[in-house]
């Protein structure tokens, strides 16, 4: 017998359309097929690119989803209703019966199945079913526009690159570009022996991960990280230090540190009992999900499934060690150990730790490095997150929870905001990256921070004489209000005096 698990959707008065229940990009996990071994063809033309897991193995029970609470090693439960208040959605599980109707010979043999959708693409299929019409992107563009995107691509080392422009340009698909031409560019694909159409595959469904309805945790932000990266791994000190190895990791982690953002922090998610904070033990939730999911599409895709399972494991572990270190909660611990290395210049780049210790402090400088781009790219980011932190804030006050920190948009402004996330966040660590690299870069990326910082706090000050300016005219308003009201007061009793 055969028992699939479909994510919920929605009450619909149809049935459920073959197309969604098996569309691609669901993970399958399959008590029978190996790890790293070639799929059945059979279960391709079924499963479309499911990935298998071997239900012995712990990390089966990473789930690349919002919504799903196991209970076992081969079932699930749906969530507690409730604890996703964000969301008003009615999460229920559908129990469906494939190939119930199948008495082929040549059928596959009978297996457990659990497929699951990643939450982003639960998203997409949800709304498909209520017939909400889907924008599908335009992939072939005007010859004009892929000229200026290839000619932006040649100056792609520039700290001065536009993503937003480059992203327009490419039509969205700005981080499918760009993490495609710079694995070529350092001849990664051919040395890797990476299969283009599962490279593409990938880059592909990294991008759809992405929450488009997020104003910062998006593509065109992991675009911006890996384009970062790659500023910083042509440093000097990088650039004749880091084997192949360690930019194919670098470029992947910076692709895939923020998939499937659901658009809040990680204490809304703990204060609202989510599953992920339950899974992680409300440690480095959402970093730990962000592996999760791109571990979920190397796989899925088998990206690397040519390599020895030794091998691909390790690149796996070695993955997660860079996202995690994007945690902004762990980033005195990161930024003393990087002090410490300085202090007593031990820093030995031929090792291997050290190298990886290096990528983990760049992608956590890439991660955060808005504040040091030019005030027109600068100003924009700085918008967008703030936008970002007041919907969670407004979410909040919604259900009467507690508002986060920085996420009340009736005490908080983007200038108070990034004024304090420079000083106490972003100086701190790029100061030390200038002592590690003292190169034309980080003096440009402090450079430009001190401008943006200056440049917020006159724009915080224009807008306190507005506002005081405001209250006073507001305050003589009612004081000449009053001096009228009783200016005609005085002058009707002595008239009714008179009359009398």
């Amino acid at each position: 017998m055969e028992v699939c698990y479909q994510l919920p959707v929605l009450p619909l008065d149809r049935p459920v359309p073959k197309h969604v229940l098996s569309r691609r990009g669901a993970i399958s996990f399959s008590s029978s097929s190996s790890l790293f071994g070639a799929p059945d063809p059979r279960q391709l033309s079924q499963r479309r690119g499911a990935i298998s897991y071997d239900s012995s193995d712990q990390t089966a029970l990473y789930i690349r989803m919002l919504d799903v609470r196991v209970r076992s090693q081969v079932g699930f439960e749906p969530e507690r209703r409730g604890s996703h208040p964000y969301l008003c959605i009615d999460f229920r599980t559908l129990h469906t019966r494939l190939g119930c109707g199948s008495t082929s010979a040549s059928s596959a043999p009978e297996r457990r199945v659990h497929r699951l959708l990643s939450f982003q693409r639960y998203l997409h299929s949800s709304r498909l079913l209520r017939g909400v019409p889907q924008q599908i992107p335009l992939h072939i563009l005007d010859e004009d526009y892929t000229g200026q995107a290839r000619c932006m691509l040649g100056k792609v080392g520039s700290w001065n690159f536009d993503i937003f422009l480059f992203d327009r340009l490419t039509n969205g698909n700005g981080l499918i570009t760009l993490t495609s031409h710079l694995l070529n560019q350092y001849g990664l694909v051919e040395l890797f022996q990476l299969d283009m159409v599962k490279l593409w595959r990938f880059l592909v469904m990294v991008q759809e991960d992405y929450h488009s309805d997020n104003p910062y945790h998006n593509a065109v932000h992991a675009a911006d990280v890996t384009q970062a990266m790659y500023c910083y791994m042509q440093e000097p000190k990088l650039a004749k230090s880091l084997t192949s190895y360690d930019i194919l990791l670098g470029l992947l982690a910076a692709a895939t540190h923020d998939l499937d953002h659901p658009g809040v922090n990680q204490p809304f998610l703990i204060k609202t009992d989510h599953y992920l904070a339950s899974l992680y033990r409300n440690t480095s939730v959402l970093e730990n999900h962000h592996w999760k999911s791109a571990v979920g599409l190397v796989r899925e895709t088998g990206l690397f499934s040519h390599l020895p399972p030794e091998d691909s494991l390790n690149l796996e572990r070695d993955l997660g060690s860079l996202i995690l270190a994007t945690d902004i909660s762990r980033q005195n611990e990161y930024l003393s150990r990087f002090r410490l290395h300085l202090d007593q210049d031990n820093l030995c780049l031929s090792k291997a730790s050290h190298r990886h210790f290096i990528l983990q402090m760049a992608l956590k400088c890439a991660d955060i490095c808005n504040p040091c781009r030019p005030w027109e790219l600068s100003k924009q980011w700085s918008e967008k997150v703030t936008q970002e932190f007041f919907q969670q804030g407004d979410i909040e006050k919604k259900h009467k929870l507690l508002v986060s920190p920085l996420c009340d948009r009736g005490t908080n402004t983007v200038g108070n905001i990034q004024i304090g996330f420079m000083t106490y966040v972003a100086e701190p660590l790029f100061a030390e990256w200038a002592r590690f690299s003292d190169t034309r870069l980080s003096q440009t990326m402090l450079g430009h921070m001190g401008l943006n910082k200056a440049s917020w706090g006159g724009l915080q000050q224009e807008q306190s004489f507005v506002c005081e300016e405001a209250e006073d005219a507001a305050a003589r308003r009612g004081a000449n209000t009053a001096t009228t009201a009783a200016g005609t007061s005085s002058k009707e009793i002595p008239q009714g005096n008179r009359k009398s």
